[in-house]
């Protein structure tokens, strides 16, 4: 029952992040699709290698968040159409039912995976990859580039119980997060 909630955590928040143009809420929705990733997580890992996973998904949406807070971040609401949040709401449903059809498939061929981890991995590698392919925002590129690690990361937590491959999987998050912020800071910053 807590890896069907996960799953529908996961996809609800990647979904969201499509939509939600605020930086407030777009960060705030990260860190709790973190708490689904590391539901899914702990099905193979221990709790407190599980664990891991939503205290670096936190640190990188509070690194990516203080980029955001102060007069730099003042102006980065974005604005839309209503026919392009349509548009996002619409390719997030086709993504999600090509995962949802395909998953059982490729789940036979993965053993050891549960079905949950492979809906909710792959649910967010493809709505990571829908959005990095719709927008050319830092903050945006970047939270879609940790969606799809997160989704690889609960595909693999099943497929490898090791505190090494856990530490460097929470370094290379990290590295993209503050990559990330770096590159939210320059790009704020007036041109002298």
């Amino acid at each position: 029952m807590a890896a069907n909630l996960a799953v529908g955590t996961v996809i609800l928040t990647a979904s969201a992040l499509l939509v939600i143009r605020d930086w407030r809420w777009t960060i705030g929705i990260f860190a709790l699709q973190y708490v689904g990733v590391m539901v899914l997580v702990q099905l193979n890992w221990p709790l407190g290698m599980a664990l891991v996973k939503l205290v670096v998904g936190w640190m990188a949406g509070a690194a990516l968040g203080l980029t955001q807070v102060g007069p730099a971040g003042a102006g980065h609401e974005e604005s839309s159409w209503p026919s392009t949040r349509l548009f996002r709401i619409l390719s997030a449903g086709l993504i999600i039912l090509v995962v949802f059809f395909l998953s059982p498939k490729v789940a036979f061929w993965l053993p050891g995976v549960a079905l949950s981890q492979v809906y909710g991995g792959f649910g967010l590698i493809g709505l990571g990859l829908l959005q990095i392919g719709m927008t050319a925002r830092p903050l945006r590129v970047v939270i879609g580039l940790l969606t799809i690690l997160a989704g690889f990361e609960i595909l693999y937590a099943a497929v490898e119980l090791s505190v090494l491959v856990a530490g460097l999987l929470a370094a290379v998050n990290l590295m993209l997060a503050l990559v990330g912020s770096y590159l939210l800071n320059t790009s704020t910053e007036p041109a002298s």
